[in-house]
């Protein structure tokens, strides 16, 4: 109760909507946006992606607020408060711990490549390379372990400074400058890109609809996306929510932070597949696009020096202010259970993560776990990212939408909605949404993502 007493709050509204933006606008809109979209068929998949987002991910995202702010307490103590101290529930909040945990362990992995290409780009590691050479560059960067470690070990330090100092002076403070520097990359780029002569092509293949290349699991895709873009379901947004105060207007401002991420999500599409289309590539080339492919022609445009290190020093801020919300929710979970200082909680999170990531980030050498790719078909990196990405985050989404529309008193939820709002008429097409089209949507994406039914062998 002590700790739900001092409990810190964010300083200004503003400050609140750029670092949830900021944690929402990861890799997820500069990375896997743009594959995803590319192996999906482009403009019918875009609009799905945005129908999702309003229709399904924005109420599950004004659940999470509405649980945090209302327990003012971590993912875990939100759901021992508000559920009577039910061990299932409690256990729903420890997914969400564990959820952010593992992502973390990987993702600093993931960023620390970003990195290190940021500092490849200074050094102009094109020049006077071959297309393969430089395409095979990334390959040399997995199989280094020691170069991996060294940049997985640099980036989580950085989050780790990030959070150290608490919610008002390190995270909203370092937000600001990060989500705001990004928006500013992001449409100089977006800018630069006008100029190339795939623009059009590149706007055709992002809003014009071609049903043809539509399949009926691409809408769970485009589901899936739409909560990955969010943060749900990883215990972020109930953190975040618990440090809001009860004058906040918590509809009106998930709308804000949905609408911000359809757009960056867009923008990095029209920053990336100008550049895919002017050079004669296909926008499927999957997960390597952004190591791989962008490099290379990064390299052939005018002013590759200062595009390449704009482009991955963008990556390496989404990485950022999604990766200090992962921490985040660990540490607010020690400090309200274990009853830690912020400086013991942030330092034993930091060094656990970075340990827990190492078999990630040594996944493409033979120094640990050599037969883990032969016995389980995948590398360790691969592993944990499916097992959070197919079974935590969906389990999470569904149980918080679960809890919010059947279990949580509706006096509390009415409550909750109505507070600091006009949108108090939204509260019965919300609760509807919650009860019936959230659940049902989310396990078709559990029951398709883990291969138990074949919607597109369902729908013909």
């Amino acid at each position: 109760m002590q700790a739900q007493n001092q409990r810190e709050h964010w300083g200004t509204h503003l400050g609140f909507i750029l670092a949830a933006a900021g944690s929402a606008i990861g890799l997820g809109t500069l990375w896997k946006f743009p594959y995803v979209t590319g192996e999906n068929g482009g403009g019918i998949f875009v609009f799905t992606y945005i129908l999702c987002t309003f229709f399904i991910g924005i109420p599950v995202f004004i659940a999470e607020l509405i649980l945090g702010r209302k327990a003012q307490r971590g993912a875990v103590g939100i759901f021992a408060t508000l559920s009577h101290n039910s061990t299932l529930w409690k256990g729903v909040g420890w997914l969400g711990v564990a959820s952010s945990f593992l992502i973390m362990s990987y993702y600093s992995v993931l960023a620390g490549w970003g990195l290190n290409y940021v500092f490849m780009s200074l050094n102009q590691f094109y020049v006077n390379r071959s297309a393969a050479d430089i395409a095979s560059i990334f390959d040399v960067l997995q199989s280094s372990g020691d170069i991996t470690l060294f940049w997985h070990f640099l980036f989580t330090a950085i989050t780790i400074a990030v959070v150290y100092p608490g919610v008002r002076q390190g995270i909203e403070y370092w937000s600001k400058f990060m989500t705001s520097g990004l928006l500013v990359l992001l449409v100089a780029l977006c800018a630069y890109t006008i100029t190339l002569e795939g623009f059009h092509e590149a706007v055709n293949f992002l809003f014009s609809p071609d049903m043809a290349r539509f399949k009926p699991s691409a809408a769970l895709e485009a589901l899936g996306l739409s909560f990955f873009t969010l943060s749900l379901g990883q215990g972020i947004m109930l953190t975040y929510g618990s440090y809001m105060r009860r004058t906040e207007d918590i509809p009106r401002t998930s709308f804000i932070i949905g609408f911000m991420i359809i757009v960056v999500s867009i923008l990095a599409g029209l920053m990336i597949f100008p550049v895919i289309f002017t050079f004669g590539f296909k926008p499927e080339e999957g997960r390597g696009l952004v190591f791989k492919i962008l490099p290379l022609l990064f390299g052939k445009l005018p002013g590759a020096l200062l595009i390449s290190t704009a482009f991955f020093t963008l990556f390496v801020f989404t990485a950022l202010t999604s990766s200090v919300a992962l921490v985040e929710v660990v540490v607010a979970n020690f400090i309200d259970l274990l009853g830690w200082s912020r400086r013991k909680a942030v330092l034993v999170t930091g060094i656990a993560c970075f340990v827990f990531g190492i078999p990630s980030a040594l996944s493409g050498t033979d120094w640990l776990f050599a037969n883990w790719k032969m016995i389980y078909g995948k590398t360790f990196f691969a592993t944990v990212d499916d097992l959070v990405s197919i079974w935590f985050l969906p389990i999470g989404g569904l149980m918080i939408s679960i809890f919010a529309g059947w279990f949580l008193e509706k006096r509390i939820s009415h409550e909750e909605f109505k507070a600091g709002t006009n949108w108090g008429w939204m509260w019965r097409p919300w609760l509807f949404f919650m009860r019936w089209i959230a659940p049902i949507a989310i396990i078709l994406i559990i029951l398709q993502k883990s291969g138990l039914i074949d919607v597109d062998t369902l729908i013909r």
